[in-house]
């Protein structure tokens, strides 16, 4: 549990700034999980026992296992990873240091924790072919002089095949946000019949009276030009993009973890598509088949070719 001032900061950022759950675990560092505990939940005034922490927690790679957890909790109990599987795995992709003993130790711990947190989550939404949801996460990179740095990825997720898009960009700005959604429509091949966004200021200039959105001149647009639908989500609600706020956790600990070290940008934007292609490549967890092949009803991608490809360097300061 937080300490009282921990809990408080969460609560303010929450109801007096109007943050959402991906936006207040980016100011502070937590969970999204934990955020949305103190952010939407009770306070609890009960005296509780401190709990040792390890490098499970603080390292993130419980994070992880929770992934894999909860994935292995929708596949039949023959095709779930093993302890030593994710043991194995945790030391070869993600340099893992602990012992095995370990890790057994937290999934004994984490299982039961995950059910239960299961039970009292929201109502799962179910998400048609062809809706996608977005979001933005700081990724830390390693520099070639050696510094590290943080880059704003910008993320697409289709809830129906579970898939993820991935961009780089310097910042999360009107201009880097349409910039970063039209490569990831062009990575994807089409474009979303419906896009499902929370309430941030680079599509977003207010909120009226009654909850309706007043776009930016520019998002309205770049909507008007790939005809897609806008689903913005209601104010303190970021479970209703769930599963974006968890791809860009996800991606995190698949490709920043450690932080890579980077020779530019561009060649970021390269290394960083062909992880997320080569994610693609997984089963589905519960469609039976591999992810690339749940096919999505996404339209057409108009392309005009050199309003685009003049944008695609510039952001970084190239030419």
């Amino acid at each position: 549990m937080l300490a009282m001032p921990e809990m408080n900061r969460i609560r303010k950022l929450r109801e007096k700034k109007g943050l959402s759950i991906a936006e207040i675990s980016r100011e502070t560092g937590y969970n999204w999980r934990t955020v949305k505990k103190y952010a939407d939940g009770g306070i609890s005034v009960q005296p509780t026992i401190k709990r040792k922490k390890g490098m499970m927690e603080e390292e993130g790679y419980g994070q992880i296992i929770d992934d894999w957890l909860e994935e292995d909790a929708k596949l039949p109990r023959k095709q779930r990873r093993t302890n030593k599987t994710m043991f194995e795995a945790l030391c070869r992709d993600h340099g893992f240091q602990g012992s095995y003993r370990t890790v057994c130790a937290y999934v004994q711990k984490r299982r039961p924790q995950l059910k239960l947190e299961k039970e009292q989550r929201y109502e799962r939404l179910e998400h048609p072919p062809g809706e996608a949801q977005v979001d933005f996460g700081k990724m830390t990179v390693v520099t070639k002089e050696g510094k590290e740095e943080e880059r704003s990825v910008l993320i697409v997720s289709f809830p129906y095949s579970n898939a993820a898009f991935a961009y780089p960009l310097p910042a999360e700005n009107s201009e880097c946000f349409l910039h970063g959604l039209t490569q990831l429509f062009r990575q994807a091949g089409g474009v979303p019949k419906a896009l499902r966004i929370d309430n941030l200021s680079a599509a977003i200039v207010s909120i009226r009276k009654g909850g309706e959105r007043q776009f930016t001149e520019a998002f309205e647009k770049f909507q008007l030009y790939y005809r897609f639908d806008v689903q913005v989500c209601n104010p303190y609600s970021g479970h209703e993009k769930g599963n974006a706020e968890r791809k860009v956790y996800y991606t995190r600990n698949l490709c920043f973890v450690p932080a890579p070290l980077i020779e530019s940008d561009p060649e970021l934007v390269e290394w960083l598509h062909r992880k997320m292609v080569e994610d693609r490549n997984r089963p589905h967890y519960e469609k039976g088949r591999l992810i690339v092949f749940c096919k999505e009803k996404i339209q057409s991608f108009a392309r005009k070719s050199a309003e685009n490809d003049n944008l695609t360097w510039s952001l970084w300061g190239r030419d």
